[in-house]
């Protein structure tokens, strides 16, 4: 039977870790070090998790890749997990240089994205920026401008994956006390920016799959076509009885199309 934890049950409980065997690395970069693992040795595709999350959260999907004949290359973002940061606001922009550098340090010259909510969207600002470091961008659950985003409601669901978050905050963070002013200020990061227009959006020449759950909490399903339209060549994916965590919901959904999108090559 497919694993599934639709309302995040075992989530909140036990967390989600990394499988063992991976290789850690530490990078020394602007303002932060960022921490991350590295799996296999085929083609690379970096994992860029959502926020106030950390790379655990996709413990499914690395041995998904590793099975296909993937490298898996999961990297907490700054701030996040056990990557420190200093005390300048947090941007998409200044994420995406973090990726750069771990990039050019493990020597990786262009890798796929699998980039989920924040991640996406850093994910985005590289497809952009420097198209010759991305193969394929597989842009999960996130907005692009302001028009794209659900009034919020607090569900059960949600609640539950802050919790988690908090905890794994606490036990992983070099500033483990301050989760509140962290998690406000990837808040205001994620109400500010990108910001990308149409016109933006037209200028993506990288091969982009947008993909949604139906359930999403955050994102209008619109939006997510509406990406899709945008960017030249790209498509789009709506994931049935999922919602924005479905990486960790139903895992057997969110990588048969992460699988088939990378196979194909984007």
């Amino acid at each position: 039977m497919a694993y599934s934890d639709d309302e995040l049950i075992e989530f909140e409980a036990h967390g989600a870790s990394l499988p063992a065997g991976g290789t850690l690395f530490d990078v020394e970069t602007d303002g932060a070090t960022i921490h991350g693992v590295r799996f296999g040795d085929g083609p690379p595709v970096i994992l860029l998790h959502g926020g106030m999350g950390h790379g655990g959260n996709f413990a499914h999907q690395v041995p998904a890749l590793l099975g296909a004949g993937f490298s898996a290359i999961v990297i907490d973002s700054r701030g996040h997990g056990r990557s420190t940061r200093d005390a300048r606001p947090y941007s998409y922009w200044l994420l995406a240089d973090d990726v750069r550098a771990v990039m050019d340090t493990l020597g990786i010259a262009k890798a796929a994205i699998v980039g989920w909510s924040d991640g996406a969207d850093t994910g985005l600002v590289l497809a952009h920026d420097t198209p010759e470091r991305v193969t394929s961008l597989l842009f999960f659950a996130c907005n692009v401008d302001d028009s794209g985003t659900l009034p919020f409601e607090m569900t059960p669901v949600i609640g539950r994956c802050i919790a988690r978050h908090q905890l794994d905050y606490r036990a992983l963070s070099a500033t483990p006390d301050d989760f509140d002013a962290f998690a406000e200020a990837v808040g205001k990061m994620q109400r500010t920016e990108p910001d990308y227009s149409a016109d933006d959006l037209a200028a993506i020449r990288v091969p982009v799959l947008s993909v949604l759950g139906e359930d999403d909490e955050f994102i209008r399903r619109s939006h997510a076509g509406y990406i899709a339209q945008t960017i030249p060549g790209a498509q789009f994916v709506l994931l049935k009885s999922v919602s924005h965590f479905a990486p960790l919901q139903r895992p057997d959904v969110f990588n048969a199309v992460m699988l088939d999108w990378l196979q194909a090559g984007g």
